[in-house]
């Protein structure tokens, strides 16, 4: 199993760790401490040993940050975690604040006095990140200290090693392109910048630009290291040694001169030193790298990781392994959804869906000669109440059984070595309530809309958002999550930076990969989402139309649970979409199943009956 279903937070533990940190703070001179759930690298997944938050605070999600102080301590969290960070924490110790709407910059400023000496380790905060906690301490007349060591580090006894795990080369089957041609499009990317360098700090596009992949982190197949690029000249990659077996490293040598990572800062300096202009992206580079480059004589150029947009595009070869996953995918959700539907109610639980659908993953793809190799983030198995958590985890705590009445929610994915998938069902357990009914078509509803959108080139995601949420928003209701992430190509299933979200602001473009997964919780009775993958694509020019648009293809395949419409809410397109989206899933994955599953499939997919007796 991929997933640990033991792993549990201990609220209790909270209390004596912050003591400790705030002895450490006295003993220091220092009032305050900063711990965000970062890395160096300011990934989704971190490795066990930077787990800061996570073993300060009991808090295991994978966005948040808390603030230490002498005599108050709050953790913040945004709306998916609301919920949970409630039930992992110690409520004595820890206020819970908005990571969204008073982030730690506003409540630093309204909470912080003259002189009081907040610490930070500007190896896990980005220069926009400072420059925001800066400007908000200088408002309140607090100093913002920077660290050369991090106390949680020093008060983790048991602190897990870096890891090792071995990189391999990514096929150019599966790539698209060769290395040395990617690499010679950013060195160009990186000049038209006015660098003459840039430091990649993102394991992905590292991966992504060196067509390697590895397994340092949970869930994403990534290569945790650095990567100084030259506009000319030859690069810098800074990766431990040991996790390069003698072929990935005869193959990386002839793409770049190899480093440790403990190199790092000696060499940014020695370039600073001879003048380099060396490009840091604000949003992703740590605020370290910008402090050597600025106190060595260096220029810090403000730009883009120059591989995120190329990245994000798939190309030719990316876009069919997509495809290609998304089927092989599709097949194994149909299959356990097969089988469910066989089961009665109380005699599951969520870890055996969990369990069951690794299986399918596992079993299809070895049918297809396509193993899986990994799950693309922990299975959101959601029970009942549990579904209304948007980012629960099931463990052996907290699992839950599938009750006769209640709505189950999946929201699942698989890493294949030709794609990255990322699918949510919510199927109901026994006779649905209409307020369930009503509720699951208004959040079908919104994924309808914009899988039939038609939009101009270079919209942004932020204008789209909304487009899923009418129907909701008419019946008062709404989902505290954006609408979409992006994907990436045998990557990590939440790429940046194409989003459809408020905080949007990247143009989508053709060959982009998004998720389109708009929901409705209730709290302690039930959660509903709905997510298929979509690709940006061109479409054909209209007759009248006189400038040019995008439109969206849906990859994912599988059925949408036909118990749980109410038919009279959709309009004649919107059943015609779904009509025509069950077709494809029946010719497009038929062919893979059989049997039970395929007869269940063929009524899956019918085409529904047009009247209102719903």
């Amino acid at each position: 199993m991929f997933q640990d279903f033991d792993e549990v937070s201990d609220p209790t533990l909270g209390p004596e760790r912050v003591a400790k940190l705030r002895q450490w703070l006295a003993a220091n001179g220092l009032d305050g401490f900063i711990v965000p759930r970062a890395d160096e690298h300011q990934g989704e997944y971190v490795p066990p040993g930077s787990e800061r938050l996570k073993w300060l605070t009991g808090f295991s999600g994978s966005a948040g940050v808390a603030i230490v102080l002498a005599s108050r301590a709050v953790i913040f969290v945004d709306g998916r975690y609301t919920l949970q960070v409630r039930d992992q924490t110690d409520p004595e110790t820890f206020a819970v604040e908005s990571l969204i709407d008073n982030p730690p910059p506003k409540w630093i400023e309204a909470n912080l006095g003259k002189g009081v000496r907040l610490a930070y380790d500007p190896w896990l905060h980005t220069i926009g990140d400072v420059k925001a906690l800066s400007k908000a301490a200088e408002k309140s007349g607090a100093d913002l200290v920077p660290l050369t060591a991090n106390p949680v580090d020093g008060l983790w006894t048991d602190r897990p090693s870096p890891p090792l795990a071995p990189v391999e080369i990514h096929p150019i089957a599966f790539a698209g392109e060769l290395a040395r041609d990617k690499l010679s499009r950013l060195a160009a990317a990186i000049a038209k910048d006015g660098a003459t360098h840039a430091v990649l700090t993102d394991p992905s596009s590292i991966a992504w630009a060196f067509n390697i992949r590895g397994a340092d982190v949970p869930h994403t197949p990534l290569a945790l290291g650095f990567a100084v690029l030259a506009a000319e000249g030859p690069h810098l990659l800074f990766m431990d040694k040991r996790k390069l077996p003698m072929k990935t490293e005869a193959y990386l040598t002839q793409l770049a001169d190899l480093r440790p990572p403990s190199a790092l800062e000696s060499e940014i300096t020695a370039l600073a030193k001879n003048g380099a202009r060396i490009a840091l992206d604000p949003v992703l580079a740590a605020d370290r790298l910008r402090t050597l480059v600025a106190e060595h004589g260096g220029v810090v150029v403000s730009a883009a990781d120059p591989a995120r947009i190329p990245r994000a595009t798939k190309n030719s070869a990316e876009i069919a392994g997509a495809r290609a996953a998304h089927r092989r995918d599709g097949a194994a959700v149909a299959k356990l959804l097969c089988w469910l539907d066989g089961q009665a109610p109380d005699t599951l639980d969520e870890i055996a869906l969990v369990t069951k659908l690794e299986q399918m993953r596992r079993a299809t793809g070895e049918e297809t000669q396509m193993p899986l190799r990994e799950v693309s983030f922990a299975t959101i198995a959601g029970a009942g109440p549990n579904g209304a958590i948007m980012h629960y985890r099931v463990s052996t705590a907290t699992n839950r059984p599938l009750k006769d009445g209640e709505l189950f929610l999946l929201d699942s994915g698989g890493q294949y070595q030709d794609g990255t998938t990322d699918i949510t069902r919510t199927v109901p357990i026994g006779k649905p309530t209409d307020e369930m009914r009503t509720r699951y078509t208004l959040v079908l509803k919104g994924m309808f809309q914009i899988s039939m959108l038609r939009f101009p080139a270079g919209v942004r995601g932020s204008e789209l958002d909304a487009v899923a949420r009418l129907a909701l928003w008419k019946a008062g209701l709404d989902y505290a999550h954006g609408t979409g992430h992006g994907v990436g190509s045998y990557l990590s299933v939440h790429e940046g930076p194409q989003r459809l979200a408020k905080t949007g602001t990247e143009k989508l473009l053709a060959g982009m990969i998004l998720s389109n997964e708009p929901g409705y919780y209730k709290p302690g009775s039930y959660g509903i989402r709905l997510e298929n993958l979509i690709l940006v694509t061109p479409t054909e020019e209209l007759p009248d139309g006189d400038i040019a648009m995008h439109g969206f293809e849906t990859l994912t395949l599988a059925p949408f649970d036909k118990r749980l419409l109410r038919t009279s809410l959709l309009t004649r397109d919107e059943l015609h979409w779904l009509d025509e989206y069950h077709a494809r899933v029946m010719r497009e994955i038929g062919p893979m199943v059989g049997g039970e599953v395929l007869a269940w499939l063929e009524k899956a997919t019918a085409p529904l009956p047009r009247d209102d007796k719903d």
